[in-house]
């Protein structure tokens, strides 16, 4: 447990000192906001650009802050140096990924406010954007370890991170693209979320967030074998 609360302690310092880091954790949120209050759509819920902007959040926001946390570590040879160590790939994950989640969460309760969910709608909220974050953390950790650099974390990162934060906007208005974005965790995410309020989410719903999780984790731990 120190170890993990020495990493996330020095992953911290890193953000105050990189103030840029923090737009991608408040874009969404204060568009979000921004929306909802400037623009009123007849017959549309008052929540929708809240449900819109946090399925956007879940598969943007933490997807690229890992995968860009790991290549700078791996690029500078911190990853390395703590790895001699002995820090375990299960201990750096979770410190990384707390971070992360913690940094998440704080634009999670940004879109409760704005959505102004209370009792069982809030903790359904809370509990999927978990979910959610918790997959792109892992996605994140895999494009991190696979890539070599910095930038070609970036140009890797860029096209997965727009499949997962847009598929659900795009689902919304096309029907084709939305039977196999049902497959996807952000597009179940969305399915949830629209939900609150109105309709009892599906099992299903949750079935697939658990088995892209499975994957993602599948992967990770692939990955980290074969990188060492």
């Amino acid at each position: 447990m120190r170890k993990v609360l020495a990493i996330q302690k020095k992953q911290w310092k890193e953000t105050l000192k990189n103030k840029e880091a923090l737009i991608q954790f408040v874009m969404f949120p204060v568009m979000a906001l921004i929306m909802t209050r400037s623009v009123k759509i007849p017959d549309v819920s008052g929540n929708f650009f809240v449900t819109l902007f946090a399925a956007m959040y879940v598969g943007m926001a933490p997807l690229t802050s890992t995968a860009s946390i790991i290549a700078e570590e791996k690029e500078k040879n911190t990853l390395r140096i703590l790895r001699m160590s002995n820090v375990t790939a299960l201990q750096y994950l979770v410190s990384i990924g707390g971070y992360i989640m913690l940094m998440c969460l704080m634009g999670t309760a940004v879109f409760v406010v704005i959505g102004g969910y209370g009792g069982g709608d809030l903790v359904l909220f809370i509990l999927v954007m978990t979910a959610g974050i918790m997959v792109s953390i892992l996605i994140g950790a895999v494009i991190g370890l696979v890539c070599n650099s910095q930038m070609s974390t970036a140009a890797a990162v860029i096209p997965v991170m727009l499949m997962f934060s847009f598929l659900p906007m795009i689902a919304t208005f096309n029907d084709q693209v939305k039977k196999i974005a049902d497959y996807v965790y952000s597009q179940q995410v969305s399915n949830i979320l629209s939900g609150i309020g109105n309709t009892k989410p599906e099992r299903g719903s949750f079935i697939i967030i658990g088995i892209n999780f499975g994957l993602a984790a599948i992967l990770f731990a692939t990955v980290y074998r074969r990188n060492k």
